[in-house]
């Protein structure tokens, strides 16, 4: 079966198997054996414990000790290539293969796509990359799922319609059935956090995906000014000062504006004289 991911991904290959008893479970890259679990767990493996001089993995996989998959965390384009599965029993010995191709993308570039910052009431949208039709796609806000699409399209669900959902992103969360990207309307600060999406491909291959989002709330007061008692500040934190020149409305006399960026606080401070 082969995969194509991104670097930074996290990707499982499943052996199968629901429970190893009698079975032992060796994982192959390129011929190097870089994992292993025996059924009575009396000899677990990964990476530099299986072969001294190994370190290409290393803390980077992990074994789950009931059915033998293997979990390769912050997939690097070094790790692209084929892995052999092999799986012994009483009853037969069984292989299977799997081909993955990591993406690589420049430090700029990954961040642009998982790394998303906007203001307050905006949208944001997060997009899983290419996937196939028989995907199932699970989004999860930290370890919350708030959206479902199966396979086949039978089954959707967002927010209060999944089972372990919250009231969080009532009526803001937009699902793309094609591109399977989620867009979360409306945004609030709460809705800052780690967003991921598990892609699970015919129980064979999944694939995590993560993404951050900060919102930027706004937030206005105003403070008398030390100096003139005819002036005061307006001042709005929102970690920018684009939005400098539109305070030369607030006041309906206009009379007198005077606005600067104070980039040392991040804030927009301007004074108004209100005679």
């Amino acid at each position: 079966m082969s995969v194509s991911v991104t670097e930074g991904d996290s990707v499982t290959l499943y052996t199968g198997v629901e429970t190893i008893h009698q079975e032992d479970v060796k994982w192959y890259f390129k011929d190097t054996r870089i994992a292993q679990i025996s059924g009575d767990l009396s000899k677990i493996c990964t990476d530099v414990q299986c072969n001294k001089g190994t370190e290409q993995f290393r803390h980077r996989l992990k074994l789950d000790h009931q059915t033998g998959s293997l979990t390769i965390t912050n997939i690097r384009t070094t790790d692209s290539g084929l892995y052999k599965l092999k799986i012994f029993s009483s009853n037969r010995d069984s292989e299977n293969i799997f081909n993955i191709t990591v993406r690589g993308f420049s430090s700029a570039e990954r961040d642009k796509m998982k790394r998303k910052s906007v203001k307050e009431r905006e949208s944001v949208t997060f997009y899983p990359g290419v996937i196939k039709t028989n995907d199932l796609m699970t989004w999860y806000f930290f370890d919350t799922r708030i959206a479902e699409i199966t396979g086949n399209r039978s089954y959707i669900c967002t927010d209060v319609q999944c089972k372990d959902g919250a009231e969080r992103f009532k009526n803001r969360l937009r699902v793309n059935l094609q591109s399977g990207s989620l867009t979360i309307i409306k945004t609030r600060i709460t809705d800052s956090g780690v967003y991921k999406v598990n892609i699970n491909s015919s129980n064979k291959i999944s694939i995590i995906k993560s993404f951050s989002v900060d919102v930027i709330g706004e937030y206005h007061f105003f403070i008398q000014c030390i100096f003139p008692t005819s002036y005061y500040l307006l001042i709005s934190i929102n970690n920018d000062c684009q939005d400098c020149h539109c305070f030369r409305s607030v006041f309906r006399w206009k009379r007198n504006i005077r606005c600067f960026c104070c980039f040392f606080t991040h804030c927009c401070i301007c004074c108004c004289d209100l005679q």
